[in-house]
């Protein structure tokens, strides 16, 4: 029983190992489908098998909401925020809800924040008892649409910034000086101060009844004031780099000034200059990029030429000098040059002829310009390393173009004087 249980234990690893491809390729997939399934689920809140249903939600405007934002009720994220429609009285969001959650049909709606930086969410809220305190409906289903005058939404900044005016501007500044005197100096500033707390604990019962909003809103800043705080000393490096840099910018101030004065007569001077040569500028950036596509084509044959591994001239100079001498090869015997048949010209011509076009090492010895242009890498299919077939060996270049500016280049050179362009 036991050999058997091992022959069979012993095939199926042969077996696995026989197929140890497939079976990785197999396990990869399960792992990538597994992840994909947890993001989408936990990340991105996408789950096929739930049940949802849509309810229109209408709005007097958008109060911040934006597509795919949290539908929550009384806090509880219940769905997502599926499209933002406007119509002539004002926006419409359509909302796609869970199934397993019932909200009363008479339910309201608010537009809130997390924060007072916006994070904008769909709120329901209602008084009516739900299905556990014997309510029985009726309930949102799908289609049903929430009328504006059940949705609240928040106050702009527009809103909060008119009435912190008004309120500003019923603010006496001599009375709130006597206000600040009294607190610090009467006898009553103890009651006083009973008084602001009282104010303030009526303001913290205000504020449980957003208790969500209001606690992530801690937690958050939390940990944007530990941060902050971790960061006290480079935030005093960095101010104290900031004050030397501005110092340093308030003493060159005359230097900024010449510049923004003579920089605008400096970029006219340039665009005269480009303007002078447009004859030959076209051509030239015409040449640039031949240039560039043939030097990107030559990568490798670059990389090989210009290594890395290779050290500085004073270390190789250094590394002969060694056992109380200095140690050289010296090759005595002449080395073999590459003859490319064309004529010869004297580099002291005063012509300036235009160079061969054909200039091909016509030895087929690899040993012979090893680092020549025949045996560079070339990409694939390229035939450069030789003349064209039937192509002219003697042929030149192309005279240089001439322009209004040029100066002529005669044998011996031109005849003086020459006339300045202008």
């Amino acid at each position: 029983m036991i050999g058997k249980i091992a022959d069979g234990v012993v095939g199926t690893v042969r077996y696995g190992y026989a197929k140890k491809t497939w079976l990785s390729s197999a396990a990869l997939l399960l792992v990538l489908a597994l992840s994909m399934g947890w993001i989408m689920v936990n990340a991105l809140r996408f789950n096929p098998f739930v049940r949802t249903y849509d309810v229109k939600v209408e709005l007097q405007g958008s109060g911040g909401l934006l597509i795919n934002q949290d539908v929550t009720y009384h806090g509880v994220q219940i769905g997502r925020i599926e499209d933002l429609t406007l119509d002539p009285d004002g926006v419409n969001a359509n909302v796609r809800l869970e199934s397993a959650v019932k909200i009363p049909a008479e339910t309201k709606v608010r537009v809130s924040g997390l924060s007072a930086a916006g994070e904008q969410f769909l709120d329901f809220y209602s008084d009516t008892p739900n299905t556990d305190a014997g309510y029985n409906g009726p309930f949102l289903e799908d289609g049903s649409v929430i009328s504006r005058d059940r949705a609240t939404l928040p106050v702009t900044l527009a809103e909060l910034l008119a009435n912190g005016d008004g309120l500003s501007r019923q603010l006496s500044v001599e009375k709130t000086k006597i206000i600040r005197k009294e607190l610090s100096l009467s006898p009553e500033g103890p009651e006083k101060l009973a008084d602001i707390i009282d104010g303030g604990t009526f303001l913290l019962a205000t504020l449980d009844g957003v208790l969500p909003e209001t606690s992530k809103t801690l937690r958050t800043s939390r940990i944007a004031l530990d941060l902050i705080g971790d960061k006290n000393a480079g935030l005093k490096a960095a101010a104290n780099n900031i004050d030397s840099t501005m110092t340093g910018a308030d003493k060159m101030r005359d230097g900024y000034r010449r510049l923004l004065a003579q920089t605008p007569a400096t970029l006219g001077q340039v665009d005269a200059v480009i303007n002078d040569n447009s004859d030959t500028m076209v051509q030239l950036l015409g040449n640039t990029a031949t240039i560039s596509q043939v030097m990107y084509l030559r990568v490798p044959a670059l990389n090989s030429i210009w290594t890395e591994y290779r050290g500085s001239l004073m270390d190789a100079i250094g590394s002969t000098m060694h056992d109380s001498g200095v140690w050289v090869n010296l090759d005595i015997y002449p080395r073999y040059a590459c003859d490319y048949g064309t004529p010869r010209l004297p580099p002291s011509a005063a012509d300036y002829p235009e160079p061969f076009l054909y200039t091909y090492c016509r030895d087929d010895d690899p040993a012979v310009l090893i680092r020549g242009a025949k045996n560079a890498p070339r990409p694939a299919g390229d035939d450069t390393a030789g003349p064209p077939v039937g192509a002219d060996l003697g042929k030149q270049s192309d005279p240089t173009p001439k322009g209004r500016y040029s100066v002529p280049t005669d044998y011996g050179g031109p005849t003086l004087p020459i006339e300045p362009p202008r």
